[in-house]
């Protein structure tokens, strides 16, 4: 047995990334930015939900690697930092090539008969179907 002293201890236990509400099955229909690295098959044509710094970080590198990335971003780009340096990493990132779908949010993300994922988003201003399309991969990284 180990005893360990301290005036302050933190336990940082992690967390896990958050799924989706009100999509059947989520979970068996994407991956998350964990699981981004320990994939047995290259991710495609992917969709990365979110604009956070994990979300741009992966959605960047992924684009490096030559992959077709999309990013679904529901309102702004890395909360809480400061938003003119993040819009320009966006304009950035735009301008290099990878295509963004502003504010939507998925509302359907269907598995297809070749094992690909028809997703279904819609305008998070009014909640109307704003647009749909097939992705290989759809990662989350919407928060932990």
């Amino acid at each position: 047995m180990i005893k360990v002293t301290s005036k302050y201890i933190l336990i940082a236990v992690g967390g896990r990334p958050t799924f989706l509400e009100g999509i059947p099955d989520v979970e068996k229909l994407v991956i998350t930015s964990d699981d981004i690295f320990s994939l047995k098959k290259n991710p495609g044509k992917i969709l990365v939900v979110g604009a956070s710094y994990i979300a741009l970080e992966c959605a960047g590198f992924l684009h490096g690697f030559g992959y077709d990335v999309t990013v679904m971003v529901r309102s702004i780009f890395l909360r809480g930092f400061d938003q003119e340096c993040a819009n320009r990493i966006g304009d950035y990132m735009d301008m290099k090539g990878v295509k963004f779908i502003k504010e939507a949010v998925p509302s359907k993300i269907v598995k297809t008969e070749d094992d690909k994922r028809h997703v279904t988003w819609i305008d998070v201003n009014d909640n109307s179907e704003k647009g749909n399309k097939v992705f290989d991969t759809v990662m989350l990284a919407i928060g932990r």
